[in-house]
């Protein structure tokens, strides 16, 4: 056995492990996670996620193989396409648009979807293929379809998927609308970040079937992992949201930029100031906590941005989007935040009432929320569906 070859297996057993101490590797995707390496699906130049340095970087198994097996067997993200194919050069592109997800999160999704063998198996979104391929270890080759929107991803993963022998079909086409040839199926896993949960994957899914995809708000880029279970009529899906994660949004849905300049216009007769004793710590807390979620929930069609912190301050944006409603506060260490709202929406008003709403709550996480989607729309809702409000 060669060095390299060493290294392979033993980086690859070393996130076994602590994927399996996280708790995150349950003993039934074991046996898939052992005969599906993530290296055999990824790209020669990659774009791993660098905890340290805290952005994506650039390696080439060419010129440093062991970096590259070692990002490889990392529970990092990995970026494999930039910009949707634009992008050329080792240098990261401008915005991220194909990525194999970190190990951890593919386990987590795959346990919430609990695969049985023999499930016909709808994945929405195949970037590399790894996940297709553990996918259809658990359920039986010819037993998983899985649609990429974009052409070139769809052509390498197939490739990929053929030498690997995974038996899975490949399609390329657009999974918002899923893949009504092999329907009905018995679980649908999407891999991409959902605003808007398109009713025909849960109208392929059979009754009691499951559908596991990453959704989230306008309101950020977060999302939370929602589990719903087809009712018996076919007629809905429902279910809690089992954790946070963050995910490229589905590209049909994506948020266009927010021009700052189309909200902050008019002089200061048209701006109401106010000031707040809400912290931006108490308010958003670090990137995966539930109050963002929650007021993203309660305050629809509203999308926030953080501007840089200089000298104690931090100026937290709110823009409306289907109007040019617009808020600013401006946390301040130490002193109250001063609040200036313009627009047919107080948006701080509305941010300020669904913080104070989580927090009387009892500041519930996110597990404690779910998700109802119907033909018609769909439904955010607080322990029990009976608690629900339009999103």
């Amino acid at each position: 056995m060669t060095a390299h070859a060493h290294r392979e297996r033993t980086g690859h057993a070393e996130l076994a492990r602590a994927l399996t101490a996280g708790g995150v590797l349950t003993p039934d995707w074991a046996s898939a996670f052992a005969a599906v390496p993530r290296a055999a699906f990824l790209p020669e130049v990659m774009w791993p996620f660098d905890m340290a340095a805290g952005t994506s970087v650039a390696v080439s198994r060419a010129d440093d193989p062991d970096a590259w097996q070692a990002y490889a067997d990392a529970d990092v993200p990995v970026v494999t396409q930039w910009d949707d194919g634009a992008h050329s050069g080792r240098e990261p592109g401008r915005v991220s648009t194909s990525s194999a997800s970190m190990p951890s999160v593919v386990f987590r999704m795959l346990a919430d979807l609990d695969v049985r063998p023999g499930d016909r198996v709808l994945e929405v979104g195949t970037g590399t293929g790894w996940n297709a391929a553990l996918l259809a270890h658990r359920a039986g080759a010819g037993n998983v379809v899985s649609v990429e929107v974009d052409g070139a991803v769809a052509a390498r993963a197939r490739g990929t998927l053929e030498r690997f022998g995974a038996g899975v079909r490949v399609v390329h086409g657009d999974g918002y609308e899923g893949h009504r040839e092999g329907a009905p199926y018995d679980r649908v896993i999407v891999t991409a970040g959902v605003r808007r949960v398109p009713f025909a994957w849960v109208r392929q899914t059979r009754p009691g079937g499951l559908v596991v995809l990453p959704w989230g708000t306008d309101f950020g880029n977060g999302d939370g992992i929602a589990r719903l279970t087809v009712a018996r009529d076919g007629r809905s899906a429902a279910g809690f949201f089992t954790g946070p994660v963050e995910f490229m949004k589905l590209r049909a849905q994506r948020l266009a930029p927010v021009v700052h300049g189309d909200y902050a216009t008019g002089g200061p007769e048209e701006r109401d100031v106010s000031t707040t004793e809400l912290t931006e710590d108490a308010l958003l807390g670090e990137r995966f906590a539930p109050q963002r979620f929650a007021v993203g929930l309660r305050v629809p069609r509203c999308h926030h941005v953080l501007a840089e912190r200089r000298d104690g301050s931090r100026p937290v944006w709110f823009y409306g989007l289907d109007d040019r409603s617009w808020a600013c506060v401006l946390f301040r260490d130490g002193a109250s935040a001063r609040v200036w709202q313009s627009g047919p929406r107080r948006l701080w008003d509305e941010v300020e009432a669904a913080y104070r709403w989580w927090e009387g709550e009892g500041g519930p996480g996110h597990e404690r929320f779910g998700l109802t989607v119907t033909a018609d729309g769909q439904a955010a809702w607080l322990d029990a569906p009976d608690r629900s409000w339009p999103v």
